[in-house]
């Protein structure tokens, strides 16, 4: 699963790549200095796994993964071809979601492309673009649709799917503001409208503007606009980020106690992408290895099964699950078991996020 971070020239979504994975992209005061797209893997973290190797001192311990990709800084025009716009559109229909970088910081030493800092116009400026490739796309898609109208009355259900969507699009609003049935979003699946991907908006700031966010008058205009996409923003100081993440262990831990913060901006940012793509974690736990699994929600158990081997879902037979909370508590499987704490589930079970997991088979 890919997550595609995008902005403006210059608001920091390099910076920020670099400081995720770890990578060393290119950083550079002016714009398109990052022309292909840089690629990172990193881990998501999760404290439960921390906890699962202190218990059962484990050979390894494998986190669940989240691909990042970094993604040319875009301009006005962009679907009309200018600056890298072409490109930026190639790169943006082959990751799963977008998490966009607004710049909300003054600095006259970083240059702006648009030579002043207004989040709101640099959000409408890349939404702007990939709606007008998003029309382009929805109206090729109607008059064909419209073809085949006169030969199959039954294409008018997708007919109006279309045009409520172009609609949608006319007014300046992304195709993901509308609430569409599983049936509506069949019809549009191969569309691969750009304004459909979930979105997470990250609020580049400086580190005064960190202290008090919900005073900043940038940060909350930004919270505002992503409420009529029911997207979530994470303000943070790509900065301060970079710098925590040159840093390990109790240093790390010492800095972030001097800022007064829980858990670094990033390790924020890569949880919520991975919920962003409605993924979540089975955990399975012994003295080989302590791993978290990737799964899509509402996933049963056989299918989750599969991803640690096609043979256990093949044979499987039953899942022996017990929570994290559970587990911790009592100290090991066995005293859960006793305790009858430990769950012998079938075939339409559905995952829960942190179920720790057995699965028996037969092949």
């Amino acid at each position: 699963m890919k997550i595609g971070i995008v902005g403006l020239p210059n608001v920091g979504k390099s910076t920020m790549f670099n400081a995720i994975t770890n990578a060393g992209a290119e950083c550079a005061n002016y714009p398109f200095c990052t022309i292909e797209p840089n690629v990172g893997v990193v881990p998501v973290p999760d404290e439960r796994l921390d906890v699962l190797t202190n218990m059962y001192h484990p050979e390894k311990t494998t986190h669940a993964i989240i691909e990042f990709v970094d993604i040319a800084g875009l301009v006005k025009g962009a679907s009309k071809g200018e600056g890298l716009g072409n490109k930026f559109l190639s790169h943006i229909r082959e990751v799963d979601s977008i998490a966009h970088v607004v710049r909300c910081f003054e600095d006259p030493n970083v240059v702006h492309v648009d030579g002043s800092i207004e989040p709101i116009r640099d959000i409408e400026t890349i939404n702007l673009e990939l709606i007008l490739a998003d029309m382009e796309t929805i109206n090729k898609k109607i008059e064909n649709v419209k073809k085949k109208l006169k030969a199959d009355r039954k294409c008018q259900v997708e007919l109006d799917v279309l045009e409520k969507i172009s609609q949608t699009l006319q007014t300046g609003k992304s195709a993901r503001t509308i609430e569409l049935t599983d049936e509506e979003k069949e019809f549009i699946k191969d569309t691969y409208l750009l304004t459909m991907k979930p979105i997470l908006y990250i609020a580049n700031v400086s580190e005064a503007q960190l202290e008090n966010p919900e005073k900043d008058s940038n940060i909350q205009k930004v919270i505002e606009y992503a409420k009529q996409e029911n997207a979530q923003v994470i303000p943070l100081c790509v900065k301060i980020e970079e710098e925590l993440a040159s840093l390990d262990g109790d240093d790390k831990q010492e800095m972030l106690e001097a800022l007064g913060l829980q858990e670094s901006g990033l390790n924020k940012v890569i949880k919520a992408s991975y919920d962003l793509l409605g993924l979540m974690s089975f955990l399975t736990a012994g003295e080989p290895e302590v791993r978290a699994w990737t799964i899509k929600k509402g996933t049963k158990a056989p299918v989750a099964a599969g991803k640690i081997h096609s043979d256990i879902e093949r044979g499987f037979i039953r899942a022996e699950i017990v929570s994290f909370d559970d587990l911790v508590r009592e100290g090991s499987m066995t005293a859960a078991k006793e305790k009858g704490l430990v769950r012998s589930e079938g075939k339409e079970y559905i995952m829960q996020d942190g179920d720790i997991v057995l699965f028996r088979f037969n092949v």
